[in-house]
């Protein structure tokens, strides 16, 4: 379900906030350093426990490489696992075999930057670092809707 495509709305294209973050390995990443080599891509909260987040990762899965393939675009798959939890992160994520950049933003930092106040929460950005949409929740095939955006941003 889209909530609201931000161009869309009257607001500002707005650039990433400064969040600090860690990547699964424990390095430290600059959330407004996230990029794509100037192609559009996703940012997705989840949490190891949300259900509806996991099946969206999953279903991103099955076509991602199609994705990339077509627009070159990238997901970043942000855990908003709070600290007791991190550890089950890496597990899940070689479990269902996601090859994302998983980041880790146990306080929720990002998120809340961002507006979001439930997850699955997903934000789209274009090549410029812009955030151009924002979506909350998942439902099935609403994945159709992200790749239908990132194709209407390199058309662009």
């Amino acid at each position: 379900m889209i909530v609201c495509v931000l161009a869309g709305c009257g607001v500002a294209q707005a650039q990433l906030p400064s969040v600090m973050l860690k990547n699964i390995d424990g390095t430290t990443v600059q959330s407004e350093t996230l990029n794509n080599d100037g192609k559009p891509f996703i940012i997705d909260f989840f949490a190891t426990w949300c259900k509806p987040c996991n099946r969206e990762l999953s279903a991103i899965a099955e076509v991602y490489e199609d994705w990339q393939e077509e627009t070159g675009v990238k997901i970043f798959a942000v855990s908003i696992d709070q600290a007791q939890n991190i550890h089950k992160v890496k597990p899940l994520v070689d479990q269902n075999e996601w090859e994302y950049e998983v980041l880790l933003d146990p306080n929720s930092d990002l998120l809340k930057a961002l507006g979001g106040q439930m997850i699955p929460f997903v934000v789209v950005v274009d090549g410029n670092g812009n955030v151009v949409s924002k979506h909350s929740g998942y439902t099935d095939g609403a994945e159709n809707e992200l790749i239908e955006e990132v194709r209407g941003l390199i058309a662009n």
